[in-house]
């Protein structure tokens, strides 16, 4: 298990003075990044190696937003690994001491040379040291795209939304999701599958459906290729 402390600051706050959700995903992403680059796989060495960690999926369940000035601890640890993917737990832990927020993560291991994923190495494997995983229920990788969809929009990539790996960082897609899927203060649950990276010159369209349950938000390309797809459910009477 890898973890480091923090304190929420007010640039990572909500109207409500509660950790945003999106910099909730921030904190789990960096926390799986500095475990990496304990372990000698950080940014710099994968690309050296012509290999890359890419995300394919989020699950991520919300108990309790931690407040402005709030000490938190932020840890995750990988839960098994298998061909070419890994999976990865996390939890944001408050001062109340429970499992505020905790996600379930799977992560393919690409080829940059040969654009397609390869197996994991055995000696990778064991320098991450698996641990068991959380106690929850997990719903897979793949999110039903529902047949009814209502455009919302249109836009291009910015720049700000590129990452390291030359991409539109998963985070970037959450955000831009956000003013379709239940505000923050209701928002219990929320699954996140990506199907292929945007980068800058992409234009990504909206489209969106507001089920009774859920809500799902499709982003994709103006040509139907599609980026990725959130669907997240609120509290009861949320939606």
């Amino acid at each position: 298990m890898y973890s480091f402390n923090s304190r929420v600051r007010y640039s990572e706050v909500g109207q409500d003075g509660r950790l945003a959700f999106s910099s909730a995903v921030h904190y789990m992403q960096d926390c799986a990044i500095f475990h990496s680059e304990s372990v000698g796989e950080g940014v710099r060495d994968l690309k050296d190696e012509g290999r890359v960690w890419l995300l394919s999926s989020w699950q991520i369940e919300v108990r309790r937003r931690p407040v402005l000035g709030e000490k938190i601890c932020v840890s995750t640890w990988p839960c098994g690994f298998k061909a070419m993917y890994g999976y990865r737990n996390f939890v944001i832990s408050g001062e109340s001491g429970g499992q505020d927020i905790r996600a379930y993560s799977i992560w393919s291991y690409l080829d940059l040379a040969a654009g397609r994923p390869v197996k994991v190495p055995e000696e990778l494997v064991e320098r991450y040291g698996p641990e068991p995983a959380l106690d929850m229920e997990t719903a897979g990788r793949k999110i039903r795209i529902p047949a009814q969809l209502h455009e919302r929009g249109e836009f291009p990539v910015q720049r700000f939304q590129i990452d390291t790996n030359g991409h539109v960082n998963n985070v970037q897609y959450i955000q831009m999701a956000s003013p379709f899927l239940p505000e923050d203060d209701r928002l219990v649950r929320l699954r996140a599958e990506y199907k292929k990276a945007a980068v800058y010159g992409d234009r990504i369209r909206i489209m969106e459906n507001g089920g009774e349950e859920t809500r799902t938000v499709v982003l994709q390309s103006p040509d139907g290729q599609v980026f990725a797809v959130i669907e997240a459910a609120g509290r009861k009477g949320s939606l």
